[in-house]
């Protein structure tokens, strides 16, 4: 298998404190992968070193067999866990901006799911809601041809109602060349699209596996497995 992403032993402190304690995991292409933790777990620092926006205490990352850069950037599209674009912009601004910056970004289909969503392009950042804004930033990131798609928390700010349809958008519109790695601690809510899934408690993997063979061994959801692999009540 070729891997889209590797670890090996990544380890990051921020002082004295553990975000990630050697870390060791092999992602291929073409998969929707579930990052899969309580808060505090270390997903955000996994992601943000994977783009680069961190760098390793001990140990390694590697994105398509090179360490996180300008080279990475260019294959990875990047979903923040905060909004991130200046109150002033328009939407069609924020379209304009990363069709300056991705030569892989589609403006055409980035349009067409803001119609989708019944978004007016026209409209000034600072007058969209939380969730808007959070939807606006995710069509940006969903409209690039990429080889690796990094979620952070793409589904924790809008309301339940909203989340299967944000779920859906994302698995008609990624690179189905690419993968997905979707950061979240509502794993009931995203189980469904995910081919696997990484178990995170306290900076360590304590899991990795497929979906299927989560549910062929025990006959449970991954979220009912993860419950009882981090042996604690996972309060939402």
């Amino acid at each position: 298998m070729e891997a889209i992403l590797e670890t090996r032993n990544l380890t990051k402190r921020f002082g004295a404190f553990p975000a990630l304690s050697d870390v060791n995991i092999c992602i291929g292409s073409g998969r929707i992968v579930g990052l899969l933790g309580a808060n505090g777990s270390g997903k955000t620092t996994l992601i943000k070193l994977a783009n680069g926006l961190l760098t390793p205490t001990e140990g390694e990352i590697l994105i398509g067999g090179v360490k996180p850069g300008t080279q990475t950037k260019r294959i990875v599209s990047y979903l923040p866990d905060r909004t991130y674009f200046d109150n002033w912009m328009k939407v069609k601004d924020c379209l304009k901006l990363f069709a300056d910056f991705y030569e892989d970004f589609n403006i055409a289909k980035a349009g067409d799911m803001l119609l989708a969503l019944g978004i007016d392009a026209d409209k000034p950042f600072r007058s969209l809601s939380k969730g808007t804004k959070e939807k606006v930033q995710l069509v940006l990131v969903m409209s690039r041809s990429a080889h690796l798609y990094l979620l952070d928390e793409p589904i924790g700010g809008v309301d339940p109602a909203a989340r299967d349809y944000i779920l859906n958008t994302i698995i008609r519109n990624y690179n189905e060349e690419g993968t997905v790695i979707i950061s979240t601690h509502l794993i009931a809510d995203i189980e469904k699209v995910l081919d696997d899934v990484i178990f995170l408690m306290n900076g360590r993997v304590e899991r990795v596996s497929s979906v299927d063979a989560i549910r062929a061994a025990s006959g449970k959801s991954v979220d009912e497995v993860f419950r009882e692999v981090i042996r604690c009540e996972v309060k939402f």
